[in-house]
C-alpha cells in the first residue's frame, strides 16, 4: 500500500496536484527540488512511489527522466495527464507594469515566450521550482519579481495573479508517470498500456523489424524517444509506450521483442490513463 510519495518541487507545484488528484489528501508528501533527490528517496525506501512529469505537449520529453527510471530500474504502475495552467503572481497591490524580473522553471519560461515578448521590460530566469518561487516571494516579501506557477500555489503563498493562462498554447499537457521500486499488483485484465526500452543493431530495418512486431501483435504505438548510449558512441535506446486491447497480444510482443531486440526491458505495466 502506498503511504508516502515524492515529488519534484513543493506544496503548490503541478506535481503536488497530481498526487492529490491521484493518491488524495491523506499521503504523506516528500517535496524535492530535484528528481534525482525524488526517485533516490523511493530507492532509498524512504517513500513508496514517486512522480515525474516525462513528457508536455508543447515542450516534448522530459529526456533525464527515462535515463533516471531506466538507470534506478523503476517501474511504472500509472500515469496521470494534467492540464498545465500557467499563472503570473506577485505579492499583493502591485501591477504588470512593477514586474522588473520573473523566476521560475526552464519548461514554464519556455511555455510561456510568446506573453514575455510583450513585455520586454521583464528579464527572465531560470529556476529549479514554479512553486518554491512563490513561496520564497511570499517568505521574503519579495517586490518587483514575479512566479508563474498553479492558482494552488497563488491560494498557498497568498499571491495576486497578475495575468492567468499565460502559456502560448492554451491547450497544454503534461504527462507523469507514477513509479514503484517493484511492479504493481495491478490484475492483469486491467492492464492496456506499457513502457518498454530496447536496443537494435546498427543494420538497416532493424528498428523497423521491431516495429513491425508490434504492429503484428495489435500494439499501437503512442510513443516513441530515442536516447544516446553514452558507453556506446552513436548507438541508441529506445524508449516506447504502447496500447493494447488484449494483454496476451502484448505477452507474444514481449515474447518475440525479448528474442529480436538487445536489451529488451518492460519499464512498467498499467492502466491507459488517456482513453
Amino acid at each position: 500500500m502506498i503511504k508516502s510519495v515524492a515529488i519534484q518541487g513543493i506544496r503548490g507545484s503541478f506535481h503536488h496536484i497530481v498526487s492529490k488528484n491521484y493518491f488524495g489528501n491523506d499521503i504523506h508528501l516528500l517535496e524535492c527540488l530535484s528528481f534525482d533527490r525524488a526517485v533516490d528517496s523511493l530507492i532509498n525506501e524512504e517513500t513508496d512511489a514517486v512522480i515525474m512529469a516525462i513528457e508536455n505537449s508543447i515542450a516534448g520529453s522530459i529526456i533525464p527522466n527515462y535515463a533516471l527510471i531506466d538507470n534506478k530500474n523503476l517501474q511504472v504502475i500509472g500515469e496521470y495527464y494534467l492540464d498545465i495552467q500557467h499563472n503570473l503572481m506577485a505579492l499583493p497591490k502591485q501591477s504588470l507594469n512593477d514586474i522588473y524580473e520573473v523566476y521560475s522553471h526552464p519548461m514554464a519560461l519556455l511555455q510561456c515566450k510568446d506573453f514575455f515578448k510583450k513585455h520586454p521590460h521583464i528579464k527572465l530566469i531560470e529556476d529549479k521550482d514554479t512553486a518554491e518561487v512563490a513561496e520564497r516571494i511570499k517568505a521574503k516579501q519579495i517586490k518587483g519579481v514575479a512566479a508563474i506557477a498553479s492558482k494552488l500555489a497563488a491560494e498557498l503563498f497568498e499571491l495576486n495573479i497578475l495575468a492567468s493562462s499565460i502559456q502560448t498554447i492554451k491547450q497544454n499537457e503534461t504527462r507523469f508517470i507514477i513509479a514503484k521500486r517493484e511492479s504493481h499488483e495491478i490484475p492483469q485484465k486491467e492492464v492496456n498500456k506499457s513502457s518498454l526500452k530496447f536496443d537494435v543493431d546498427h543494420k538497416r530495418g532493424s528498428l523497423a523489424t521491431i516495429l513491425n512486431v508490434m504492429s503484428d501483435c495489435r500494439l499501437n504505438l503512442t510513443k516513441i524517444q530515442s536516447l544516446p548510449k553514452i558507453e556506446t558512441p552513436w548507438k541508441y535506446a529506445f524508449f516506447t509506450d504502447v496500447t493494447f486491447e488484449k494483454y496476451e497480444d502484448f505477452e507474444k510482443a514481449k515474447s518475440i521483442m525479448t528474442i529480436m531486440a538487445q536489451n529488451f526491458k518492460v519499464l512498467g505495466e498499467y492502466k491507459n490513463a488517456k482513453l
